[in-house]
């Protein structure tokens, strides 16, 4: 059997272009969400607590992954 073609591959044209802005919003909301998940894991804050300051989170530095988050 001989692939001649595949389908639904992979393009490089489809990547998503990243600026050093995007990038250091992205490394500021995985900082900021580390740090509150160790607020939350030693009791300072409660669960609803943290769901609304990693709410916040997402606004303030809109990270790419913020998409397919609820």
């Amino acid at each position: 059997m001989n692939i001649t073609q595949i389908q639904g591959a992979f393009r490089p044209e489809q990547m998503i272009k990243r600026t050093d802005d995007d990038m250091r919003r992205e490394f500021a909301y995985i900082a900021a969400g580390q740090i509150t998940q160790k607020l939350l894991d030693k009791g300072l804050i409660t669960p609803g607590e943290f769901d609304k300051i990693m709410a916040k989170n997402r606004e303030k530095f809109s990270p790419a992954i913020a998409k397919i988050m609820p």
